[in-house]
Protein backbone atom coordinates (compact mmCIF):
# COMPACT_ATOMS: atom_id res chain seq x y z
CA UNK A 1 0.00 0.00 0.00
CA UNK A 2 1.15 3.49 -0.06
CA UNK A 3 1.10 4.73 3.12
CA UNK A 4 0.00 4.35 6.49
CA UNK A 5 -3.19 6.21 5.52
CA UNK A 6 -3.97 3.67 2.94
CA UNK A 7 -3.53 0.69 5.17
CA UNK A 8 -5.78 2.90 7.27
CA UNK A 9 -8.22 3.38 4.81
CA UNK A 10 -8.02 -0.42 4.30
CA UNK A 11 -9.16 -1.66 7.33
CA UNK A 12 -11.67 1.13 7.81
CA UNK A 13 -13.40 0.72 4.23
CA UNK A 14 -13.20 -3.48 4.82
CA UNK A 15 -15.05 -2.81 7.82
CA UNK A 16 -17.66 -0.82 6.49
CA UNK A 17 -17.81 -3.25 3.92
CA UNK A 18 -18.66 -6.04 6.46
CA UNK A 19 -21.12 -4.00 8.28
CA UNK A 20 -22.77 -2.76 5.12
CA UNK A 21 -23.08 -6.42 3.43
CA UNK A 22 -24.37 -7.88 7.02
CA UNK A 23 -27.04 -5.38 7.38
CA UNK A 24 -27.77 -6.18 3.64
CA UNK A 25 -27.73 -10.12 4.24
CA UNK A 26 -30.34 -9.65 7.34
CA UNK A 27 -32.80 -7.36 5.62
CA UNK A 28 -33.29 -8.85 2.46
CA UNK A 29 -31.77 -12.24 2.07
CA UNK A 30 -34.70 -14.12 3.01
CA UNK A 31 -36.96 -11.26 1.43
CA UNK A 32 -38.90 -14.06 -0.40
CA UNK A 33 -39.20 -16.14 2.15
CA UNK A 34 -40.55 -13.32 4.51
CA UNK A 35 -43.66 -11.96 2.01
CA UNK A 36 -44.52 -15.14 1.02
CA UNK A 37 -44.80 -17.26 4.31
CA UNK A 38 -45.18 -14.42 7.00
CA UNK A 39 -47.58 -11.34 4.75
CA UNK A 40 -48.97 -14.73 2.30
CA UNK A 41 -47.81 -12.79 -0.73
CA UNK A 42 -48.41 -14.81 -4.24
CA UNK A 43 -45.67 -14.87 -6.87
CA UNK A 44 -46.50 -12.07 -8.78
CA UNK A 45 -47.37 -9.89 -5.86
CA UNK A 46 -43.51 -11.37 -4.84
CA UNK A 47 -42.67 -10.53 -8.61
CA UNK A 48 -44.29 -6.86 -7.88
CA UNK A 49 -42.46 -6.31 -4.93
CA UNK A 50 -39.22 -7.00 -6.16
CA UNK A 51 -40.06 -4.68 -9.40
CA UNK A 52 -40.97 -2.06 -7.36
CA UNK A 53 -37.34 -2.64 -5.42
CA UNK A 54 -35.53 -2.35 -9.18
CA UNK A 55 -37.51 0.92 -10.49
CA UNK A 56 -36.62 2.44 -7.27
CA UNK A 57 -33.37 1.73 -7.79
CA UNK A 58 -32.71 2.45 -11.53
CA UNK A 59 -34.13 5.58 -10.81
CA UNK A 60 -30.97 6.32 -8.07
CA UNK A 61 -28.31 4.79 -9.78
CA UNK A 62 -28.01 7.20 -12.35
CA UNK A 63 -28.02 9.90 -9.57
CA UNK A 64 -25.33 7.71 -7.25
CA UNK A 65 -23.03 7.86 -10.62
CA UNK A 66 -22.85 11.16 -11.16
CA UNK A 67 -22.28 12.09 -7.67
CA UNK A 68 -19.86 9.40 -6.80
CA UNK A 69 -17.84 10.95 -9.48
CA UNK A 70 -18.22 14.35 -8.86
CA UNK A 71 -17.92 14.00 -5.63
CA UNK A 72 -14.92 11.93 -5.81
CA UNK A 73 -13.18 10.81 -2.53
CA UNK A 74 -15.73 12.37 -0.22
CA UNK A 75 -18.07 10.66 2.00
CA UNK A 76 -21.16 12.17 1.34
CA UNK A 77 -22.85 8.61 -0.25
CA UNK A 78 -21.74 6.15 1.75
CA UNK A 79 -22.57 8.23 4.79
CA UNK A 80 -26.28 8.78 3.56
CA UNK A 81 -26.19 4.84 2.88
CA UNK A 82 -25.42 4.52 6.76
CA UNK A 83 -28.17 6.54 7.92
CA UNK A 84 -30.61 4.19 6.00
CA UNK A 85 -29.15 1.23 6.80
CA UNK A 86 -29.91 2.41 10.29
CA UNK A 87 -33.57 3.10 9.75
CA UNK A 88 -33.68 -0.86 8.86
CA UNK A 89 -35.42 -2.05 11.69
CA UNK A 90 -37.79 0.24 12.22
CA UNK A 91 -38.97 0.55 8.74
CA UNK A 92 -39.39 -3.76 7.64
CA UNK A 93 -41.56 -3.95 11.08
CA UNK A 94 -43.47 -1.02 11.39
CA UNK A 95 -43.60 0.66 7.99
CA UNK A 96 -43.18 -2.26 5.33
CA UNK A 97 -44.72 -5.11 6.55
CA UNK A 98 -47.79 -3.12 7.46
CA UNK A 99 -48.24 -1.61 4.48
CA UNK A 100 -47.52 -4.75 2.37
CA UNK A 101 -50.97 -6.34 4.67
CA UNK A 102 -52.56 -3.45 4.01
CA UNK A 103 -52.42 -2.69 -0.21
CA UNK A 104 -49.30 -4.71 -1.92
CA UNK A 105 -49.14 -1.11 -4.27
CA UNK A 106 -48.78 0.61 -1.87
CA UNK A 107 -46.16 -1.25 0.30
CA UNK A 108 -44.66 -1.99 -2.96
CA UNK A 109 -43.79 1.54 -3.54
CA UNK A 110 -42.53 2.96 -0.48
CA UNK A 111 -40.55 -0.15 0.61
CA UNK A 112 -39.38 0.03 -2.84
CA UNK A 113 -38.01 3.00 -2.43
CA UNK A 114 -36.20 2.36 0.90
CA UNK A 115 -34.78 -0.87 0.32
CA UNK A 116 -33.61 0.08 -3.87
CA UNK A 117 -31.67 3.20 -2.50
CA UNK A 118 -30.01 1.48 0.30
CA UNK A 119 -29.60 -2.08 -0.40
CA UNK A 120 -29.86 -2.86 -4.33
CA UNK A 121 -28.17 0.70 -5.19
CA UNK A 122 -26.55 1.75 -2.32
CA UNK A 123 -24.50 -1.49 -2.79
CA UNK A 124 -23.15 -0.65 -6.00
CA UNK A 125 -22.42 2.90 -4.87
CA UNK A 126 -20.40 1.61 -1.97
CA UNK A 127 -18.37 -0.47 -4.14
CA UNK A 128 -17.85 2.01 -6.40
CA UNK A 129 -17.01 3.87 -3.56
CA UNK A 130 -14.00 1.40 -2.51
CA UNK A 131 -12.43 1.18 -5.96
CA UNK A 132 -12.23 4.88 -5.72
CA UNK A 133 -10.39 4.43 -2.54
CA UNK A 134 -8.26 1.26 -3.71
CA UNK A 135 -6.99 2.63 -6.93
CA UNK A 136 -5.42 5.76 -4.90
CA UNK A 137 -4.35 4.04 -2.04
CA UNK A 138 -2.29 0.80 -3.75
CA UNK A 139 -4.57 -1.58 -2.34
CA UNK A 140 -6.37 -4.49 -4.20
CA UNK A 141 -10.29 -3.81 -4.05
CA UNK A 142 -10.80 -7.60 -3.79
CA UNK A 143 -9.74 -7.49 -0.57
CA UNK A 144 -11.37 -4.81 0.44
CA UNK A 145 -14.58 -6.36 -0.86
CA UNK A 146 -14.13 -9.98 0.48
CA UNK A 147 -15.22 -8.79 3.67
CA UNK A 148 -18.44 -7.66 2.22
CA UNK A 149 -19.16 -11.73 1.52
CA UNK A 150 -18.01 -12.48 4.54
CA UNK A 151 -20.56 -10.17 6.32
CA UNK A 152 -22.95 -11.53 4.22
CA UNK A 153 -21.91 -14.94 5.42
CA UNK A 154 -21.89 -13.99 9.00
CA UNK A 155 -25.76 -13.08 9.04
CA UNK A 156 -26.66 -15.67 6.50
CA UNK A 157 -25.16 -18.33 8.89
CA UNK A 158 -28.08 -17.69 11.30
CA UNK A 159 -30.80 -15.60 9.94
CA UNK A 160 -32.66 -18.77 8.97
CA UNK A 161 -32.90 -19.61 12.16
CA UNK A 162 -33.62 -16.37 13.36
CA UNK A 163 -36.08 -16.28 11.34
CA UNK A 164 -38.14 -19.20 12.37
CA UNK A 165 -37.60 -17.76 15.49
CA UNK A 166 -39.25 -14.11 14.75
CA UNK A 167 -38.35 -12.54 11.48
CA UNK A 168 -37.82 -9.05 13.18
CA UNK A 169 -34.56 -10.03 14.77
CA UNK A 170 -33.16 -10.05 11.82
CA UNK A 171 -34.42 -6.54 10.88
CA UNK A 172 -33.13 -5.02 13.97
CA UNK A 173 -29.58 -6.71 13.73
CA UNK A 174 -29.28 -5.14 10.05
CA UNK A 175 -29.75 -1.91 12.46
CA UNK A 176 -27.30 -2.30 14.59
CA UNK A 177 -24.76 -3.47 12.11
CA UNK A 178 -25.80 0.11 10.80
CA UNK A 179 -24.74 1.97 13.47
CA UNK A 180 -20.98 0.87 12.87
CA UNK A 181 -21.19 2.38 9.53
CA UNK A 182 -21.10 6.14 10.28
CA UNK A 183 -17.81 6.06 12.38
CA UNK A 184 -16.59 3.76 10.06
CA UNK A 185 -16.40 5.91 7.44
CA UNK A 186 -15.68 9.26 9.02
CA UNK A 187 -12.69 7.62 11.09
CA UNK A 188 -11.33 7.10 7.03
CA UNK A 189 -8.75 9.15 5.60
CA UNK A 190 -10.00 10.29 2.17
CA UNK A 191 -7.95 13.15 1.43
CA UNK A 192 -7.66 14.77 -2.28
CA UNK A 193 -7.00 13.42 -5.65
CA UNK A 194 -4.12 12.25 -6.60
CA UNK A 195 -2.19 14.42 -9.22
CA UNK A 196 -2.93 14.64 -12.73
CA UNK A 197 -6.61 13.19 -11.83
CA UNK A 198 -9.35 15.42 -12.88
CA UNK A 199 -11.24 16.97 -10.18
CA UNK A 200 -14.52 16.09 -9.07
CA UNK A 201 -16.11 19.24 -9.66
CA UNK A 202 -14.80 19.19 -13.02
CA UNK A 203 -17.21 16.78 -14.20
CA UNK A 204 -20.98 17.93 -15.81
CA UNK A 205 -23.82 16.14 -16.29
CA UNK A 206 -22.87 15.78 -20.02
CA UNK A 207 -19.77 14.16 -19.11
CA UNK A 208 -21.53 11.24 -17.62
CA UNK A 209 -24.43 10.97 -20.47
CA UNK A 210 -21.97 10.98 -23.08
CA UNK A 211 -21.33 7.28 -22.17
CA UNK A 212 -24.73 6.71 -23.66
CA UNK A 213 -23.49 7.42 -26.65
CA UNK A 214 -20.77 4.98 -26.91
CA UNK A 215 -21.12 1.89 -29.00
CA UNK A 216 -18.68 -0.19 -26.70
CA UNK A 217 -20.86 0.89 -23.51
CA UNK A 218 -24.07 -0.91 -25.56
CA UNK A 219 -21.49 -3.61 -26.31
CA UNK A 220 -20.89 -4.49 -22.53
CA UNK A 221 -25.13 -3.73 -21.92
CA UNK A 222 -26.12 -6.88 -24.41
CA UNK A 223 -24.16 -9.26 -22.09
CA UNK A 224 -25.58 -7.31 -18.46
CA UNK A 225 -29.57 -7.04 -19.48
CA UNK A 226 -29.35 -10.39 -21.30
CA UNK A 227 -27.24 -12.34 -19.39
CA UNK A 228 -26.72 -11.02 -15.50
CA UNK A 229 -30.80 -9.69 -15.53
CA UNK A 230 -32.15 -13.12 -15.88
CA UNK A 231 -29.70 -14.74 -13.61
CA UNK A 232 -30.95 -12.15 -10.69
CA UNK A 233 -34.27 -12.98 -11.76
CA UNK A 234 -33.91 -16.64 -11.53
CA UNK A 235 -32.05 -15.92 -7.58
CA UNK A 236 -34.85 -13.62 -6.82
CA UNK A 237 -37.20 -16.43 -5.38
CA UNK A 238 -34.76 -19.37 -4.96
CA UNK A 239 -34.53 -19.29 -1.53
CA UNK A 240 -38.54 -20.40 -1.64
CA UNK A 241 -37.96 -23.01 -3.90
CA UNK A 242 -35.36 -24.39 -2.27
CA UNK A 243 -36.67 -24.39 1.22
CA UNK A 244 -40.13 -26.20 -0.76
CA UNK A 245 -37.59 -29.53 -1.28
CA UNK A 246 -37.34 -30.03 2.83
CA UNK A 247 -39.49 -31.62 4.54
CA UNK A 248 -41.01 -28.42 6.63
CA UNK A 249 -40.52 -24.75 5.74
CA UNK A 250 -38.93 -24.35 9.06
CA UNK A 251 -36.11 -27.04 8.06
CA UNK A 252 -35.80 -25.32 4.60
CA UNK A 253 -35.44 -21.60 5.57
CA UNK A 254 -32.51 -23.14 8.43
CA UNK A 255 -30.63 -24.81 5.76
CA UNK A 256 -31.03 -22.11 3.32
CA UNK A 257 -29.35 -19.89 5.81
CA UNK A 258 -26.78 -22.61 6.59
CA UNK A 259 -25.87 -23.00 2.84
CA UNK A 260 -25.78 -19.55 1.92
CA UNK A 261 -23.17 -18.70 5.02
CA UNK A 262 -21.11 -21.47 3.43
CA UNK A 263 -21.34 -20.63 0.00
CA UNK A 264 -20.30 -16.88 0.30
CA UNK A 265 -17.68 -18.03 2.87
CA UNK A 266 -16.15 -19.44 -0.28
CA UNK A 267 -17.04 -16.92 -2.18
CA UNK A 268 -14.50 -14.91 -0.37
CA UNK A 269 -11.68 -17.29 -0.79
CA UNK A 270 -12.78 -17.04 -4.55
CA UNK A 271 -12.01 -13.11 -3.96
CA UNK A 272 -8.51 -14.27 -3.87
CA UNK A 273 -8.25 -16.77 -6.98
CA UNK A 274 -10.47 -14.90 -9.02
CA UNK A 275 -7.88 -11.71 -9.70
CA UNK A 276 -5.58 -14.34 -11.06
CA UNK A 277 -7.97 -15.90 -13.22
CA UNK A 278 -9.14 -12.58 -15.04
CA UNK A 279 -5.41 -11.53 -15.52
CA UNK A 280 -4.87 -14.56 -17.64
CA UNK A 281 -7.96 -14.93 -19.50
CA UNK A 282 -8.43 -10.67 -19.69
CA UNK A 283 -11.74 -8.84 -18.50
CA UNK A 284 -13.97 -9.27 -21.54
CA UNK A 285 -13.08 -13.27 -21.11
CA UNK A 286 -13.59 -13.39 -17.35
CA UNK A 287 -17.26 -11.89 -18.15
CA UNK A 288 -18.29 -14.38 -20.78
CA UNK A 289 -16.59 -17.30 -18.04
CA UNK A 290 -18.75 -15.78 -15.48
CA UNK A 291 -22.02 -15.13 -17.10
CA UNK A 292 -21.22 -18.91 -18.92
CA UNK A 293 -21.44 -20.45 -15.13
CA UNK A 294 -24.61 -18.65 -14.60
CA UNK A 295 -26.34 -20.14 -17.20
CA UNK A 296 -25.22 -23.96 -15.74
CA UNK A 297 -26.21 -23.29 -12.61
CA UNK A 298 -30.03 -21.75 -13.98
CA UNK A 299 -30.66 -24.62 -16.46
CA UNK A 300 -28.94 -27.17 -13.50
CA UNK A 301 -31.37 -25.98 -10.92
CA UNK A 302 -34.20 -27.06 -13.43
CA UNK A 303 -32.78 -30.35 -13.49
CA UNK A 304 -32.35 -31.01 -9.33
CA UNK A 305 -34.16 -33.55 -7.76
CA UNK A 306 -33.45 -32.94 -3.81
CA UNK A 307 -31.53 -30.64 -1.24
CA UNK A 308 -28.51 -32.09 -2.07
CA UNK A 309 -28.62 -31.32 -5.79
CA UNK A 310 -30.34 -27.90 -5.57
CA UNK A 311 -27.37 -27.41 -2.97
CA UNK A 312 -24.60 -28.03 -5.24
CA UNK A 313 -26.50 -25.64 -7.80
CA UNK A 314 -25.85 -22.74 -5.02
CA UNK A 315 -22.63 -23.44 -5.11
CA UNK A 316 -21.65 -22.13 -8.28
CA UNK A 317 -22.72 -18.66 -7.44
CA UNK A 318 -19.54 -18.46 -5.47
CA UNK A 319 -17.42 -19.13 -8.31
CA UNK A 320 -19.42 -16.97 -10.80
CA UNK A 321 -19.58 -13.48 -8.67
CA UNK A 322 -15.99 -13.14 -7.51
CA UNK A 323 -14.65 -13.33 -11.28
CA UNK A 324 -17.59 -11.51 -12.37
CA UNK A 325 -17.24 -8.62 -9.78
CA UNK A 326 -13.41 -8.34 -10.56
CA UNK A 327 -14.09 -8.78 -14.75
CA UNK A 328 -16.55 -5.79 -15.05
CA UNK A 329 -13.95 -3.53 -13.24
CA UNK A 330 -11.36 -4.31 -14.90
CA UNK A 331 -13.40 -3.97 -18.37
CA UNK A 332 -14.59 -0.85 -17.23
CA UNK A 333 -10.96 0.55 -16.11
CA UNK A 334 -9.90 -0.84 -19.94
CA UNK A 335 -12.39 0.33 -21.59
CA UNK A 336 -13.40 3.89 -19.98
CA UNK A 337 -12.06 7.10 -18.55
CA UNK A 338 -11.41 6.71 -14.97
CA UNK A 339 -13.43 9.98 -14.04
CA UNK A 340 -16.84 8.49 -15.38
CA UNK A 341 -16.12 5.07 -13.77
CA UNK A 342 -18.31 4.93 -11.53
CA UNK A 343 -21.10 6.21 -14.02
CA UNK A 344 -20.19 3.48 -16.17
CA UNK A 345 -20.94 1.15 -13.06
CA UNK A 346 -23.60 2.34 -11.80
CA UNK A 347 -25.23 3.38 -14.63
CA UNK A 348 -23.86 0.24 -17.00
CA UNK A 349 -23.60 -2.79 -14.49
CA UNK A 350 -26.37 -1.28 -11.97
CA UNK A 351 -28.60 0.46 -13.66
CA UNK A 352 -28.96 -2.31 -16.09
CA UNK A 353 -29.54 -4.90 -13.50
CA UNK A 354 -32.24 -2.73 -12.23
CA UNK A 355 -34.15 -1.82 -15.27
CA UNK A 356 -33.92 -5.58 -16.19
CA UNK A 357 -35.62 -6.76 -13.31
CA UNK A 358 -38.25 -4.19 -13.01
CA UNK A 359 -39.28 -5.65 -15.98
CA UNK A 360 -38.98 -8.95 -15.85
CA UNK A 361 -39.67 -9.85 -11.66
CA UNK A 362 -43.30 -9.72 -12.80
CA UNK A 363 -43.18 -12.37 -15.53
CA UNK A 364 -40.94 -14.95 -13.56
CA UNK A 365 -43.38 -14.52 -11.19
CA UNK A 366 -46.67 -15.35 -12.93
CA UNK A 367 -44.32 -18.05 -14.34
CA UNK A 368 -43.54 -19.52 -11.26
CA UNK A 369 -47.27 -19.25 -10.53
CA UNK A 370 -48.98 -21.11 -13.77
CA UNK A 371 -45.92 -23.34 -14.65
CA UNK A 372 -43.78 -24.03 -11.73
CA UNK A 373 -40.27 -23.43 -10.78
CA UNK A 374 -38.23 -26.05 -12.55
CA UNK A 375 -40.00 -25.02 -16.02
CA UNK A 376 -39.16 -21.65 -15.54
CA UNK A 377 -35.61 -22.17 -14.64
CA UNK A 378 -35.51 -23.82 -18.01
CA UNK A 379 -36.95 -20.69 -20.20
CA UNK A 380 -34.51 -18.56 -18.23
CA UNK A 381 -31.58 -20.75 -19.30
CA UNK A 382 -32.81 -20.42 -22.75
CA UNK A 383 -32.60 -16.97 -23.01
CA UNK A 384 -29.94 -16.69 -21.26
CA UNK A 385 -27.83 -18.76 -23.42
CA UNK A 386 -29.14 -16.72 -26.63
CA UNK A 387 -27.44 -13.22 -24.81
CA UNK A 388 -24.71 -14.95 -24.47
CA UNK A 389 -23.96 -15.81 -27.37
CA UNK A 390 -24.06 -12.57 -28.73
CA UNK A 391 -22.28 -10.81 -25.92
CA UNK A 392 -18.86 -12.95 -28.02
CA UNK A 393 -19.41 -10.44 -30.75
CA UNK A 394 -20.62 -7.53 -28.66
CA UNK A 395 -18.22 -6.65 -25.90
CA UNK A 396 -15.05 -4.90 -26.57
CA UNK A 397 -11.74 -7.63 -26.39
CA UNK A 398 -9.95 -6.95 -23.29
CA UNK A 399 -6.53 -8.69 -23.64
CA UNK A 400 -4.85 -10.53 -20.97
CA UNK A 401 -2.14 -8.85 -18.59
CA UNK A 402 1.30 -10.61 -19.68
CA UNK A 403 3.09 -8.75 -16.59
CA UNK A 404 2.61 -10.38 -13.24
CA UNK A 405 4.49 -7.74 -11.05
CA UNK A 406 2.95 -4.62 -9.70
CA UNK A 407 6.16 -3.13 -12.15
CA UNK A 408 5.40 -4.14 -15.05
CA UNK A 409 4.07 -2.16 -18.66
CA UNK A 410 0.71 -4.09 -18.31
CA UNK A 411 -0.04 -3.28 -14.55
CA UNK A 412 1.47 0.77 -15.39
CA UNK A 413 -1.44 0.72 -17.89
CA UNK A 414 -3.87 -0.43 -16.19
CA UNK A 415 -3.40 1.75 -13.26
CA UNK A 416 -2.94 4.71 -15.69
CA UNK A 417 -6.40 3.80 -17.16
CA UNK A 418 -7.85 3.77 -13.68
CA UNK A 419 -7.84 -0.03 -12.82
CA UNK A 420 -8.36 -1.27 -9.44
CA UNK A 421 -5.22 -2.92 -8.08
CA UNK A 422 -5.94 -6.14 -8.11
Amino acid sequence: MNSLAGRRNYVLLSAYVFCFFFAQAASISLLSIWLTQTLGLTGVEVGTVFSANFVAAMISQPIYGYLSDRMGFRRAVPAAIAFLVILAGLFFTFVYGPLLKASVMAGAIIGGAYIGVTFVAGSYAIESYVDRISRRDGFEYSRARLWGSLGFASAALFSGRLYNLDPRINFFMASAAGLFLLPLIFAAKTGVPASGEATPASLRPRDSLAVLRMPRFWGFMVLILGVTDLYLVYDQQFPFYFSSLFPTRAMGNAMFGYLNSAQIFVEAGMMFVAPLIVRRSGASRGLLIASGIMIVRIAASGLAIGPVTISMCKMLHSIELPILLVSVFRYIAHHFEARVASTVYLVGFSFGHSLGLALLSPVAGALYDHIGFQPTYFVIAAFALVFWLLSFFTLSPTPPEAGRARGTTAERMLRAAGAPEI
